[in-house]
């Protein structure tokens, strides 16, 4: 073989080694970048400037389009306390969710139906306490309460249409502990 065509190979090689490397530069650039500008707009909707909240909701799904779908964690992390949502506890949550402005069709609600469709992670609830925390922390006292009011009555509205006989009756331990836990993160 000539050293002419054995050079011509060698930089064809080399041409296509930096092309590749190139590539795959520009796509990780690209997907920092997106994932950037995700977290920009997770902040604007929800207000939370925290960089470490922010990524820990992007990495769990949780996008701009799909906070709604966060407001109702709670209600979720109470039905899958005794390991299983039940048809009302089903029910309530997407009675919520409806008279939240989710409807049928939104990402919201394909997030929230995944989720009662198959048990989030235990990470996904840390990752909710981390956004309730920041969020709690730009409230004075009464908008705190208002909204500790909030998610403990909705969570319990869930945890009540399960329990006891009938749907009528006293709340089960396993529920009972998520509402308490759910109480401590506002002190």
């Amino acid at each position: 073989m000539s050293d002419e065509f054995l050079g011509d190979r060698r930089k064809a090689l080399e041409e296509s080694f930096f092309a590749k490397q190139e590539h795959e530069l520009l796509a990780k650039l690209r997907g920092e970048r997106e994932g950037s500008e995700k977290q920009g707009q997770l902040s604007r909707a929800s207000g939370i400037r925290d960089e470490a909240v922010l990524e820990s909701l992007l990495s769990h799904g949780v996008e701009a389009d799909t906070l709604a779908a966060l407001s109702l964690f709670p209600m979720v992390a109470v039905a899958w306390a005794d390991g299983d949502v039940d048809e009302s506890e089903r029910a309530a949550i997407l009675r919520a969710a409806e008279a939240s402005g989710i409807e049928s069709g939104d990402v919201s609600r394909a997030m929230l139906d995944h989720w009662l469709a198959t048990r989030p992670a235990p990470a996904m609830f840390d990752a909710w306490k981390g956004y309730i925390g920041a969020l709690v922390g730009t409230l004075d006292a009464t908008q705190r309460n208002a909204l500790r009011d909030e998610i403990l009555g909705r969570a319990r509205e869930v945890a009540k249409a399960a329990g006891g006989f009938l749907g009528i009756g006293s709340i089960c331990a396993e529920e009972a502990e998520v509402l308490e836990e759910l109480a401590r993160i506002f002190g």
